[in-house]
C-alpha cells in the first residue's frame, strides 16, 4: 500500500499529469478561442459536402474499452457468395465539425493527439465533440467517411470503395465482453442479444478478421503479445496495478483498422494525391534481435527479415507462452518507433516493417489522432475531385511536428504512469525482483520487474546487460513527483 495520504493519490496524479504536459511542450487546456468556437457548436453535423449514402439500417456497432466514450469507428460485416465477407469501416466525420484553420483546430494540430495519463485524459478536442458530436454514439446519426472491403475466402482483399454516409450506431460494446463470448468462453453481450442479426453478424466479422490476420502474416506481419498495466482506484486511492491482456475483440478491431489504412494510403496514391504515412523502418539493433533468437536456439537471417522473425515469434510463444510477452516487449524496444512521413507522386514506400505493409496510413480515429484528421480531409478532397487542401511543404512540417509530439505524449503517459507506480512501490523500498532489461543504451538502463509489471531504471550493476537479459534486482529508491523508481542489480 502507498503511504501517501489515500484520499489524495488521485489529485495527486493529476497535478503531476498537468506539470509535466506542460513540461513536454504540450498544452493541457483548451485556450479560450478554442473554447468561444466550442460554444457556437449546437449539434453533430448533417450535411456532407458531396454524396452521401444513408447507411443507418446496417447492423453497425462499435468495440472499444470499458470506459471509451470517444467513439471513432463502426464495423459491419455482410457474407458474400463463395465465403466471401463485404467489411464496412465507418469512421467519424470530425473535419465536418472541426474545420481546417479554426482555433479548435490549432489546439489539435499542437497537441496532435489525446493524451491518456493513469489519472486524467486530456483529450485533443473538447468532450462536447469527441464524447458527443464527432462520436459515433449509441442510437445517434452521424456523418462518417466509409472504408469498404471485399474479402475473398482465404483473407485476401478482392476490391475496395471509400464514400461518405450517415450511420448509426446500434451496439456499444466493449473488448472485455465480447472477446470471452467469441472465445466460447463466456456468455453473449447483453448489447448483442438486444440486436437482432448483431450475434451472427459479429461472428462474420470475427471470422474476416482471424483470414486477414492469417493473410498479414503470410507476408510476415509480427504477432506480439505485451503486458499493459493498468491502475486500480477504489475512488482516489490507488490500490494496485492490473494486467490488461490483448483478446480476440481487440484483435478484431485491430486487423480491420490496418486493412482500412492500407485502402486508404492506396485510394489517395490512385487519386495522385500526397498521404501522411505511418512507418517503422528496417530496424537498427537486428543484430540483438538475432542475438535473442539465438539464446532461444533459433536462427535468424544476418539482414532483417520479417518473415523469419515472425516465424521465430510463432515458434516462441508455442515453447513459451508464460514469458513470451516478456520477448515480445524487448523485440518492441529493438524494433524502433514509429513515425509519420510523407508519400508524394511517385516516391518509394517505406513501409511498416512490424505490420509487413507498404502502404499504411492513420485515419481511423480523427477523435484522438490529428494526422487522421489530415488523412480525413485529404480523402475528402480526393472524393470530390479537387486539389490537395494541404500544401506538400506543410505535410512535411506536420509529419515530423507528429511525430514529435507523439513522442512527447507518449513521454507524458510514461512519466505519469510511473509516478503511480513509485506510490504503490514507495513502501517496498528493499525488496528484491525479478526482472527483464527492456532497453539498454548510452542514455541508461532500463527494466521491468514482473509483479507489479513496473519499469524502472537500473542505477548499479548494469555492466554488460543487454535487451532480453533476465535479472535480479533490489528497489532502491522511488520518487512520486518525478516518476523515478530505481533499481540494483543483486549478486
Amino acid at each position: 500500500m502507498p503511504n501517501s495520504d489515500n484520499q489524495q493519490h488521485r489529485p495527486l496524479l493529476q497535478a503531476i499529469a498537468h506539470r509535466v504536459m506542460l513540461e513536454k511542450g504540450l498544452v493541457p487546456d483548451f485556450p479560450s478561442q478554442a473554447l468561444a468556437e466550442l460554444a457556437e457548436i449546437h449539434g453533430p453535423a448533417t450535411q456532407a459536402k458531396g454524396p452521401m449514402r444513408d447507411l443507418r439500417s446496417l447492423l453497425w456497432c462499435s468495440i472499444d474499452n470499458d470506459d471509451s466514450r470517444d467513439l471513432d469507428q463502426l464495423t459491419v460485416a455482410e457474407a458474400l457468395p463463395a465465403g466471401a465477407v463485404k467489411i464496412l469501416v465507418a469512421v467519424a466525420d470530425v473535419d465536418a465539425v472541426v474545420k481546417k484553420g479554426s482555433a479548435l483546430d490549432d489546439h489539435a494540430r499542437q497537441n496532435t493527439t489525446s493524451v491518456y495519463t493513469v489519472a486524467e485524459t486530456f483529450p485533443m478536442l473538447p468532450e462536447k465533440l469527441c464524447t458527443d458530436l464527432t462520436s459515433l454514439n449509441l442510437d445517434a446519426d452521424r456523418l462518417a467517411v466509409v472504408v469498404e472491403m471485399t474479402l475473398a475466402a482465404d483473407g485476401s482483399l478482392q476490391g475496395s470503395d471509400l464514400y461518405q454516409a450517415v450511420v448509426r450506431n446500434r451496439a456499444k460494446l466493449a473488448y472485455n465482453s465480447v472477446a470471452p463470448w467469441l472465445e466460447g468462453k463466456g456468455a453473449m453481450p447483453q448489447a448483442v442479444g438486444a440486436v437482432a442479426g448483431l450475434d451472427q453478424n459479429l461472428r462474420f466479422q470475427d471470422q474476416a478478421a482471424q483470414k486477414l490476420k492469417a493473410s498479414r502474416h503470410v507476408n510476415g506481419a509480427l504477432d506480439f503479445e505485451t503486458i499493459e498495466a493498468r491502475p486500480v482506484f477504489t475512488g482516489d486511492e490507488l490500490t494496485g496495478l492490473e494486467s490488461a491482456p490483448q483478446n480476440r475483440a481487440n484483435d478484431l478491431i485491430a486487423d480491420f483498422m490496418i486493412a482500412a489504412n492500407g485502402v486508404v494510403a492506396r485510394y489517395l496514391a490512385s487519386r495522385q494525391l500526397p498521404s501522411l504515412r505511418r512507418v517503422v523502418r528496417t530496424p537498427k539493433r537486428w543484430d540483438r534481435i538475432v542475438e535473442l533468437a539465438a539464446e532461444r536456439g533459433s536462427t535468424l537471417p544476418k539482414e532483417p527479415d520479417s518473415k523469419a522473425l515472425e516465424q521465430f515469434l510463432v515458434s516462441a510463444k508455442a515453447a513459451d507462452p508464460v514469458h513470451f510477452p516478456d520477448l515480445s516487449l524487448s523485440i518492441i524496444k529493438l524494433l524502433g518507433a514509429g513515425e509519420y512521413v510523407v508519400q508524394l507522386k511517385g516516391d518509394r514506400a517505406i513501409g511498416h516493417f512490424g505490420l509487413a505493409v507498404k502502404d499504411y496510413a492513420h485515419s481511423t480515429a480523427p477523435n484522438r489522432r490529428f494526422p487522421d484528421v489530415i488523412t480525413q480531409r485529404l480523402l475528402k478532397a480526393a472524393l470530390a475531385g479537387e486539389p490537395s487542401p494541404y500544401a506538400d511543404d506543410e505535410l512535411e512540417a506536420l509529419a515530423s511536428h507528429c511525430t514529435e509530439e507523439e513522442d512527447a505524449a507518449k513521454k507524458v503517459e510514461r512519466q505519469v504512469g510511473k509516478s503511480a507506480a513509485a506510490m504503490l512501490l514507495e513502501s517496498r523500498i528493499g525488496e528484491q525482483f525479478d526482472a527483464i532489461v527492456t532497453g539498454a543504451s548510452d542514455k541508461g538502463t532500463w527494466v521491468r520487474i514482473f509483479h507489479p509489471p513496473v519499469e524502472g531504471r537500473l542505477q548499479h550493476g548494469f555492466e554488460g546487460v543487454d535487451v532480453g537479459h533476465r535479472l535480479r534486482v533490489q528497489l532502491i529508491h522511488t520518487d512520486v513527483q518525478r516518476g523515478f523508481i530505481d533499481f540494483k542489480v543483486t549478486k
